[in-house]
């Protein structure tokens, strides 16, 4: 396989660039990831509908990664409770090093092959899951390691990663390539690798919560109350979908029942 990610930057002397140089060409290049993984929808679009089916009948998704990539999948995971009202343990992450080291950057860890695996048992993970390996270079031991194990007991895989015909898209029954190039700074796949991972990472999250039934109309009707902004929010939203007028008593009603979804039910019953 061919390492683009590893590949040299397409700009030379960066210590000499000016900061508006500098801005420019990054934007340049960010530019790019957006047409990279509108090549790759139609992969993306199999993996989703596969997540969706496994998530419709009681099953779970695990993020498994490292590095920047695994810590981005951190972020994705920990919001969806909070935001569409998801139980807690529906979609995980199994990182290099643990989530509880979140900060701590162990990027030593992603070369340990058993970890990852070991990490899914503790989980209990079945066949009725999917595994999501994430690598921007397509060769990570943790990765490759835990999706080889999955596939030899017949748990469905998915990846994503940034080079073409990797190991680890070998691994993956349902594999996305998102080949967004080399980075800027030679190597630096925080950069545009990132970038990609923190935007398909929210199109796969949004659109299974949205074919899951967690959002209606384009509104978070299962929000959790919890602070003053979500809570002002979505007394507002519960009054215009409701047609009331009363913001105390639209308030006191969202309060009683805990989300807007609930509210509605209520009013509609």
């Amino acid at each position: 396989m061919t390492k683009i990610t590893e590949q040299p930057s397409l700009y030379r002397h960066l210590e000499k660039m000016s900061v508006s140089e500098l801005t420019a060409n990054i934007n340049k290049e960010d530019k790019k990831v957006a047409l990279a993984i509108e090549a790759a929808l139609p992969q993306i679009n199999q993996l989703i509908e596969m997540i969706v089916e496994k998530l419709e009948q009681g099953g779970r998704l695990f993020y498994l990664g490292a590095g920047s990539g695994g810590r981005l999948s951190v972020l994705d995971a920990i919001e969806l409770p909070t935001t569409y009202g998801i139980p807690k343990g529906v979609v995980n992450v199994i990182l290099a090093g643990g989530v509880a080291h979140l900060v701590e950057a162990r990027e030593e860890e992603e070369d340990n092959r058993e970890a990852g695996w070991k990490a899914l048992e503790s989980h209990d993970v079945s066949k009725k899951d999917l595994v999501l390996g994430i690598s921007a270079s397509g060769t990570t031991p943790f990765v490759l390691a835990a999706l080889q194990a999955c596939q030899s007991k017949g748990i469905t895989t998915g990846c994503l990663v940034s080079n073409p015909e990797s190991p680890i898209a070998g691994a993956a029954d349902f594999p996305v390539e998102v080949i967004t190039g080399p980075e800027f700074v030679s190597g630096s796949t925080r950069m545009k690798c990132g970038t990609m991972q923190k935007m398909v990472f929210d199109m796969i999250s949004t659109t299974c919560m949205i074919r899951l039934g967690r959002v209606e109309d384009n509104k978070m009707v299962n929000v959790q109350l919890i602070n003053d902004k979500i809570t002002d929010r979505a007394v507002k939203m519960l009054m215009e979908r409701a047609g009331l007028e009363d913001y105390e008593k639209a308030k006191a009603l969202l309060m009683e029942k805990g989300s807007v979804k609930k509210a509605l039910d209520t009013l509609n019953s």
